[in-house]
């Protein structure tokens, strides 16, 4: 690891080899914890390269506890996390809305790191068990339509990564990789990143893949579709740009979509809206990702999966689909 961070500080980049193989022998405990956090910190204060990246994700695909509910034909909805923005949960309310909509949802989630309350902290709140066992998530999307995928379960390579993380409480290169190590290998996906340089690899290192994807970055730096602004929009087919009125809705105010200011204020906005008792802004918000993962899934205009999120959220099939996995989580 000194001869890495030597090269590292020296501005130096590593091979998709190189970078593989560091991952894997963090995983197998062989650096101590003060070489870790200083391997994080590099990536603070330079831009990962594609190689690099590349390199971390096939280490933790390849470490990774997998699960195959590719029968399902589910997709993810997950955002890198680390834009800094506070808003409310909005991709794990997107999922609810999304497999209530009749889509399979395989969410992968963590616990928040840059944030006040990430996906599994505002789960684990609202009663959700986290498995990994095949029996229980395979009941889990039957019957829901959703399951969990909480990530230290699936990914217990990086058990000696999460403490440190914790403590440095900023985003590192892991938020760049959560999204795109989902245990499910689901083949679609939509994905929000936290800046544009970001948008662009994520877009490379998808398209060799055989997904259906969609990579969302808000201009005014949200890792979702906030409705503040426009938002550039990357998939397997086409690049375009995303405006409020796509979805046939106004702009909102940043200040409409923060989250709560801790994990009991998240957990009552998560279940207002869920609840029908959201504001036109949230509500909004939460379908237009909900709508753009239904379309990329059915095939349809992000305009009309716009309009089946809406119809899943306000007849209450969310909600009915978080209180099915409630359910199934006190088995």
């Amino acid at each position: 690891m000194k001869e890495t961070l030597n090269r590292l500080i020296n501005h130096d980049a590593l091979s998709k080899d190189d970078a593989k193989q560091i991952l894997v022998n963090i995983a197998k405990g062989e650096y101590n914890t003060s070489q870790i956090a200083a391997f994080l910190t590099v990536y603070m204060m330079r831009s990962i390269t594609i190689e690099e990246l590349e390199g971390f994700r096939d280490a933790l695909l390849e470490l990774c506890v997998a699960i195959d509910l590719s029968a399902y034909n589910p997709v993810d909805l997950c955002g890198t996390g680390g834009d800094g923005k506070d808003t409310f949960n909005i991709s794990t309310l997107a999922s609810f809305v999304t497999a209530g909509a009749g889509v399979k949802v395989t969410k992968h989630g963590n616990y928040g790191v840059s944030s006040k309350c990430g996906s599994s902290n505002v789960m684990e709140f609202l009663g959700i068990k986290f498995s990994n066992e095949r029996d229980f998530l395979e009941k889990s999307i039957d019957e829901a339509g959703i399951c969990v995928l909480h990530a230290p379960l699936f990914h217990p390579a990086m058990k000696n990564v999460g403490p440190i993380r914790r403590e440095l409480g900023v985003k590192t290169f892991f938020n760049m990789l959560g999204p795109m190590v989902n245990p499910a290998f689901p083949k679609n996906q939509m994905v929000g990143v936290f800046n544009l340089e970001l948008a662009r690899m994520y877009g490379y290192l998808y398209q060799n893949t055989n997904k259906n994807f969609t990579i969302l970055h808000a201009l005014d730096g949200y890792d979702e579709i906030s409705l503040t602004g426009n938002t550039k929009t990357i998939s397997n087919k086409s690049e375009s740009m995303l405006r409020p009125e796509d979805f046939g809705v106004n702009k909102i105010q940043q200040s409409e979509i923060l989250g709560g200011e801790d994990i009991n204020g998240s957990a009552q906005i998560f279940m207002d809206v869920l609840q029908g008792r959201g504001t036109e802004a949230q509500n909004n918000v939460v379908c237009a990702n909900a709508g753009v993962a239904i379309a990329i899934v059915k095939n349809i205009s992000p305009k009309e999966g716009f309009e089946k999120a809406k119809e899943s959220l306000l007849s209450g099939r969310g909600l009915k689909a978080l209180k099915r996995l409630q359910e199934l989580s006190k088995n």
